[in-house]
């Protein structure tokens, strides 16, 4: 039987940054140097796949650092963590390795930096994330408010209105925070931003990508976790970007076919916490289907590589 023919758009880059390649490779080299078990404060990275490889090397993942021993090393996700949590584990004469993204801990140099010069914070960033509980964690509470929409905006209440500036999580979608950083500085002329925009080169790039493939593709599959920040945003750059099907799939497993009869274009991404072999299950699944034709669709280069820890880099 004839196999239906399908150009399949894949868009470049996709996929691993530098900061959660970096964070994987931590996890990595800790098991290597003080054997299982290590443990790991939340998901290193929001992927599953990540998750349960790393879990079947030696790695227990917990939510808070009292389910962690005092004798076994402790690894902070790439997310970034309160300063309440390096302080508790430094008390307990714990080893831990910070695995936060360096692009993270930017933002969080940042708003410390903001709070000496007497400015309170206001964080662009969702509720709950970890990213954000983080972040606003660098500071006593009240020194960072969180807005998420530019309807918050008009409803935060802060101490002086002169005396502001602004941060941002870094996995945001680039449009958004901008119609929310226009709304913050319409309120409050004299707010202060970023030296450089806080949304990480990778989750920039991703989206820009998606947006190019998102104009000429029938269908749309982001590869990425429901948690992943980065990946639910890119579903929602593509949906937005004119692609009426934009979907995210966790695994190959996942797509609903039923959904793309008739299709004759795909494109194809991947939150920046999704390994290229997610995204080379789910090709392989249109080729059992489909004639497939990739083109790649490549709008910017990365050549990103943060360095592991000293610690890691040190003999046992």
């Amino acid at each position: 039987m004839t196999k239906p023919p399908l150009t399949l758009y894949l868009a470049a880059p996709r996929g691993f940054c530098a900061g959660v390649d970096r964070a994987i490779k931590i996890v990595e080299m800790a098991l290597e140097k003080w054997g299982a078990p290590v443990y790991v404060r939340h998901e290193i990275v929001h992927n599953k796949y990540v998750v349960d490889d790393l879990r079947a090397k030696g790695a227990v993942f917990v939510e808070e650092l009292d389910e962690c021993p005092d004798d076994r090393p402790v690894i902070f996700s790439a997310h970034g963590v309160p300063k309440s949590v390096p302080a508790e584990a430094a008390s307990r004469e714990m080893v831990y390795v910070d695995a936060t993204c360096p692009l993270v801990s930017k933002v969080h140099i940042e708003a410390e930096r903001h709070a000496v010069n007497g400015l309170q914070i206001i964080m662009i960033g969702h509720a709950g994330h970890p990213e954000t509980v983080g972040t606003m964690g660098q500071l006593p509470d009240g020194d960072v408010l969180l807005v998420e929409t530019p309807e918050d905006v008009a409803h935060v209440e802060v101490r002086d209105p002169g005396k502001l500036a602004f941060v941002t999580q870094t996995t945001l979608s680039v449009d958004d925070t901008a119609d929310i950083v226009t709304a913050l500085q319409a309120r409050f002329p004299d707010i202060t931003g970023p030296h450089k925009e806080d949304i990480c080169y990778a989750t920039t790039n991703r989206q820009e990508a998606v947006k190019a493939m998102a104009e000429k593709a029938d269908a749309m599959l982001v590869v990425g976790a429901p948690n992943s920040s980065n990946s639910r945003r890119l579903v929602e750059v593509g949906a937005r970007a004119g692609c009426s099907y934009s979907q995210l799939v966790q695994r190959a497993a996942d797509i609903d076919w039923r959904a793309l009869d008739g299709i004759t274009t795909m494109g194809i991404t991947a939150g920046a916490s999704a390994p290229e072999v997610l995204i080379n299950e789910v090709i392989d699944a249109f080729r059992d289907r489909y004639d497939v034709t990739v083109e790649q669709v490549e709008t910017a280069q990365e050549n990103v590589e943060f360095k592991v820890p000293r610690v890691l880099r040190e003999p046992a």
